[in-house]
């Protein structure tokens, strides 16, 4: 009877797999710290015979080349991947032998990688669950952009073959087990909910099986968004091979010593919840949350190499921050210390602080300050206040000089971007508050929103209180559109074509198919001074929600 145990990697949004029989197991994408995954064997009292690799992985270091040495397993890897270490190639259709009825068959998925390779788990000749990696993830696939822009278009095509094939070959009870997907930015989308899923269920649900292929393209690579700037060293250092991890506590520094290194310009890195940093930190150290994603965002912000100090409440705290960093190849903290602020700074210095808020205290404020966005461009997209400064938080440290003058009210989606993003300009020297609130909360505060609903849309053109205009092509207009609405399409408007007569007074409500034009309309005639929104969803949402709408030859268009 075969197993498979899931060991998560949160911090990174990535799992890997322990699977096997009675005395034998594989091990499936294992992160850097190898431990857990010699534990987990224990535990289950089986011997690891073979280490697998889907891909050379761009977003950690992998830890199985380590694991095979100690080990002594066979260490897999697709043939195609260039790398400089002793492997087992592995190519389409080769069968491993694990023990007795259970074999581990390798099935050529490119896509994330020109070289990537799922893994079917069959017991007796049946199939049982398949190994995905960056491949089939649950309601999307990994990402295509990670190995050069240039094969960008084809692996998106690669990686909708990958997951037709799959589909094609294997029983829809098969277990589809991803190692990207929950919350990595490897995954191409947003993962569909859930951390469980079959051939058959994302046979139903997946991107990638219930699109055609060219609508599919066009979406993925239309929502790829920005890549962590610490993946560009992940790659290489896996095909080189990783060193072996060192997990001892760093060197204990003092205060002398912690002010010695900021003084140097060197980051100072407090891992203690963001509540517990605005009340009292160490001026210019920044703040990571440890129970964040604190690999991810420090090894994206931090610059490639520069020395680190890590401050942490407990011991225990600091240990699993090693464990986290390790992965994303930050090996050696260049020093550490553990306590409270007060531990940490000179005799005669004082902590510093900033206050926290929630979005009905920036409702309150009558002006004169700035509002911060440091959401990722898609989140932005989605929805946002209105006036407010974006800047990405992965770009913040570069551009700190584009924030205006003035206390700024910095905000994410829940509170641990802004966290950070309030560290480093209260490092910068700036008064800053940090919003540590749902963004779902934004509207609900009163604050003006860029976007607006369907019914709100239809409640403000209904009593005269905003120009609802289409921006879609006319023959879309004809099919159905919602009733006053005035026809400007979005060409036409980007052509420099004026609003047409009726619709001259303003302020407007734009709405398109689904939203994304809108959006680009919306600031061609914010560009012009116009006060505008956009409707979230567009006439997608409008006829979900059972709004009005008819159909009939446009009156009255842009002229061309």
């Amino acid at each position: 009877m075969y197993f498979v145990d899931t060991i998560d990697v949160p911090g990174l949004g990535n799992r890997c797999y322990l699977a096997g029989g009675a005395r034998s197991a594989v091990v499936v994408d294992p992160p850097r710290d190898i431990d857990r995954m010699i534990t987990a064997a224990a535990r289950r009292g089986v011997r690891i015979t073979h280490v697998v690799e889907t891909h050379v992985h761009n977003d950690y270091v992998t830890g199985g080349l380590d694991l095979a040495r100690i080990t002594g397993a066979a260490y897999l890897v697709p043939a195609a991947a260039r790398v400089a270490y002793e492997r087992v190639p592995v190519a389409d259709g080769d069968r491993t032998p694990v023990e007795d009825d259970l074999v581990l068959r390798a099935v050529a998925t490119p896509g994330h990688t020109p070289h990537h390779t799922s893994y079917v788990l069959e017991e007796a000749g049946h199939a049982v669950a398949v190994f995905t990696g960056g491949s089939l993830l649950i309601g999307t696939v990994g990402r295509p952009d990670l190995v050069e822009p240039g094969l960008t278009g084809r692996l998106a095509r690669a990686q909708y073959d990958s997951a037709h094939r799959l589909a094609a070959e294997l029983p829809d009870e098969t277990a589809v087990l991803p190692t990207h997907g929950f919350g990595s930015f490897c995954s191409a989308t947003r993962a569909a909910g859930g951390t469980a899923t079959t051939i058959g269920q994302e046979r139903q649900g997946n991107d990638a099986l219930v699109k055609d292929v060219d609508t599919f393209v066009a979406d993925l690579l239309a929502g790829l968004d920005d890549v962590p700037a610490y993946y560009a060293h992940m790659g290489p250092a896996n095909t080189r091979g990783p060193a072996p991890v060192d997990l001892t506590p760093p060197r204990p520094a003092d205060a002398e010593e912690i002010a010695a290194r900021l003084a140097a310009g060197e980051w100072v890195v407090d891992l203690r919840h963001r509540v517990a940093f605005a009340e009292g930190h160490v001026a210019g150290a920044v703040n990571f949350e440890a129970e964040g994603q604190l690999a991810t965002y420090l090894a994206w912000l931090l610059p490639w190499g520069k020395p680190v100090t890590l401050l942490a409440e407990t011991p225990a705290q600091l240990a699993e921050a090693q464990r986290e960093l390790v992965r994303v190849g930050i090996d050696r903290p260049a020093a550490a210390a553990t306590g409270a602020p007060e531990d940490w700074i000179r005799p005669g210095e004082r902590p510093h602080s900033f206050p926290r808020a929630a979005f009905g205290d920036l409702a309150a404020q009558d002006g004169g300050v700035v509002t911060l966005d440091v959401r990722r461009d898609c989140e932005r997209h989605a929805d946002h206040i209105k006036g407010s400064v974006h800047i990405p938080l992965h770009q913040l440290r570069g551009r700190l000089s584009e924030i205006p003058d003035g206390t700024v009210w910095v905000h994410c989606a829940g509170g641990m971007r802004a966290a950070i993003a309030a560290s480093l300009l209260d490092a910068a020297g700036r008064d800053v508050v940090a919003v540590d609130d749902s963004f779902d909360s934004a509207r609900a505060a009163g604050l003006p929103m860029a976007r607006v609903t369907p019914a709100e849309a239809c409640e403000r053109a209904a009593v005269g209180a905003a120009v609802l205009v289409d921006v879609r092509e006319p023959r879309e207009w004809t099919e159905a559109h919602a009733p006053g609405a005035v026809l400007a399409p979005l060409s036409a408007l980007a052509a420099g074509a004026p609003l047409p007569e009726s619709a001259q007074a303003g302020p407007f409500v734009a709405i398109c198919r689904s939203g994304k034009r809108s959006r680009e309309a919306a600031a061609l005639l914010s560009a012009r001074g116009a006060e505008v929104v956009d409707v979230i969803g567009g006439m997608r949402a409008w006829t979900e929600a059972g709004l009005p709408v008819v159909a009939e030859q446009p009156g009255e268009t842009v002229d061309e």
